[in-house]
């Protein structure tokens, strides 16, 4: 019997913020794979090595944690004034499917890198030293991010002393704009019930109170000491206990069901990017899981979120951006734990160390809009050229 050789697929491996994943072009995709559907998903799987019933990825691009089995794909932009479309792919680790429903924010930052190295932007707009704004248009949830990319010699800068927590090594500095980012079109709003804090019935935990947002991404928060936590603990306090995770999966399942992104409550099987979950505390010192020591007297509250079923090793962009702009209202649970009163930015405290992050919010009559949110991460190419996948992938 024999076997056809594998596919040979242009890629690039990157890391953004805290993530990272296998960027591609569009036109380099397989034909069937050009298209959203079955051959494209089944395709992206293969890549990362999904679905893993041994949970590593071994046979995969993936590292098996939500931060590494992540698929992006970038295309020229067909909207007005955006330089390019990026499409986002979580791929479930264990399952067979990827979900589409909402942004990465932090591979987000690899998008500009990616644009300017890969020649989507005409060579004679960039600067041959300083920075440039890629204008990126987010396809998952119709956004527009506004990525600044520093550059050097008319090249992409990725050599720098910026330091974001959760990531090891220092690198330029990208600043992320994220343009109206709440979900406040079509009808939408960025607190979905209308309130900034709702009475949230869970079954089998209780009755919780609840700040329910479209900001980012939609995101459910809650009081860590509502259940039984500190808003310090890192990932093995969560992730090693079986009847945590399905306690914060019950909430989220709630969330989800009161915010109207579900039907029933089998539904969030298949929809395990979003929401996030996310517990929210007053600032306390702790120890980041890298062995630094984080003072409460530096940050303005701690918040730890959970990502397609597991606690973050530190924290989405996404998710940032949903914890800033919770935080600039008046009475949401985040705004309290950070204190109360106005405040365009915070610093909180996740698992490996601590963030900043600033967001312009209005309220008129009750209704709240945020108009941008901002944010500093930063991001390298880990590895470029060609991926292999065996080539039933792209037939079905």
């Amino acid at each position: 019997m024999t076997h056809a050789p594998q596919l040979r697929i242009p890629a690039t491996y990157m890391r953004g913020g805290t993530s990272k994943g296998v960027f591609f072009r569009l036109e380099d995709l397989p034909e069937a794979a050009q298209v959203p559907g079955p051959a494209r998903d089944a395709l992206l799987m293969r890549v990362i090595g999904s679905p893993d019933p041994y949970g590593k990825h071994t046979d995969g691009m993936g590292g098996a944690t939500s931060s590494t089995s992540k698929c992006v794909i970038i295309s020229k932009s067909s909207r007005p004034d955006h330089d390019v479309d990026y499409l986002y792919g979580q791929v479930s680790i264990d399952t067979a499917f990827v979900d589409w429903s909402g942004n990465c924010g932090n591979l987000s930052t690899a998008v500009g890198p990616f644009a300017i190295a890969n020649g989507f932007i005409d060579r004679g707009r960039l600067p041959e030293n300083g920075s440039f704004a890629v204008r990126v248009w987010q396809a998952n949830i119709g956004k527009t991010i506004v990525c600044h990319v520093p550059i050097v010699d008319g090249q992409v800068q990725e050599t720098g002393d910026f330091e974001l927590d959760g990531v090891t090594f220092p690198a330029a500095e990208i600043v992320l704009e994220f343009m109206d980012p709440s979900d406040d079109g079509d009808g939408g709003a960025m607190f979905p019930t209308g309130n900034v804090v709702d009475t949230l019935e869970v079954p089998g935990v209780g009755t919780l109170q609840a700040t329910m947002i479209s900001a980012g991404i939609p995101t459910v928060f809650v009081n860590a000491g509502d259940i039984g936590y500190t808003g310090t603990e890192l990932q093995p306090a969560i992730n090693e206990d079986p009847a945590a995770l399905q306690k914060l999966e019950s909430i989220r399942v709630a969330g989800a069901l009161r915010m109207g992104l579900i039907h029933s409550p089998e539904e969030a099987a298949s929809r395990q990017h979003t929401p996030k979950i996310a517990f929210v505390a007053p600032p306390a010192d702790y120890v980041a899981s890298s062995g630094k020591a984080i003072a409460a007297a530096d940050i303005d509250l701690n918040v730890r979120a959970m990502s397609m079923g597991k606690l973050h090793h530190a924290m989405m962009g996404t998710c940032a951006v949903a914890i800033a702009t919770a935080a600039a209202v008046p009475g949401t649970l985040v705004n309290l734990a950070a204190g109360g009163g106005g405040r365009d930015a915070v610093r909180f405290g996740h698992p490996s160390g601590t963030l900043r992050v600033g967001a312009e919010v209005r309220g008129d009559d009750g209704r709240w809009t945020v108009t941008k949110a901002v944010m500093s991460r930063s991001a390298r190419v880990l590895m470029e050229g060609a991926v292999r996948v065996p080539p039933e992938e792209t037939a079905r």
